[in-house]
């Protein structure tokens, strides 16, 4: 799979939120792509990951938005940045994403609690609280790959995600059997 396009299919997706509300400018998109090979992955689990984040980033922005003047926006415009590059630790290449807003962020009790399954600090109706933790799941367990969370009130929030270049232990070429429909 080639990451960025998987992350700009998601932006693509995600496009309309992006846009200029009643609350609020546009939201700026900052992309900072390395030159990255095709990774070993389960491509649409890994958009779904990507997806959450994204969200969730608009998310932050629109609250903080609700919180602030419209000068205050104007001085300090919600932006998002997407990053990529590859890194060399304990002897693996991992590729590397990184996504960051500059929006509400997240009190150190709710960063601990982030990739639990129904945790949410959505309004009820709003969100599931499944999001991130299958977001965790998707890259930890499926992709032997690790996500992380540092985040500041009112600062913003950045997600790392972290997958190795070629994985050993994914089971891409398994053969999935789907049971049969019998229809009557």
């Amino acid at each position: 799979m080639d990451i960025h396009d998987g992350l700009n299919n998601t932006l693509m997706l995600l496009k309309h939120r992006l846009k200029a509300n009643t609350s609020r400018p546009a939201v700026e998109v900052v992309q900072e792509y390395a030159p990255l090979p095709h990774v070993e992955c389960y491509p649409g689990l890994l958009n779904q990951v990507f997806m959450n984040i994204l969200a969730n980033a608009i998310d932050a922005l629109d609250e903080k938005a609700e919180t602030q003047s419209p000068k205050e926006w104007l001085d300090h415009p919600g932006h998002i940045t997407v990053q990529t590059s590859w890194v060399h630790e304990l002897g693996k290449k991992w590729i590397q994403v990184v996504i960051a807003d500059n929006g509400a962020g997240m009190s150190p009790s709710v960063q601990q609690r982030i990739f639990d399954p129904f945790f949410t600090t959505k309004p009820i109706g709003k969100g599931t609280g499944m999001g991130m933790s299958i977001s965790y799941q998707v890259v930890t367990e499926r992709h032997s790959g690790q996500l992380s969370c540092s985040s500041i009130v009112g600062n913003g929030t950045t997600f790392t995600i972290k997958l190795p270049m070629t994985q050993t232990s994914l089971r891409l070429h398994h053969t999935v059997q789907h049971p049969t429909a019998i229809m009557s």
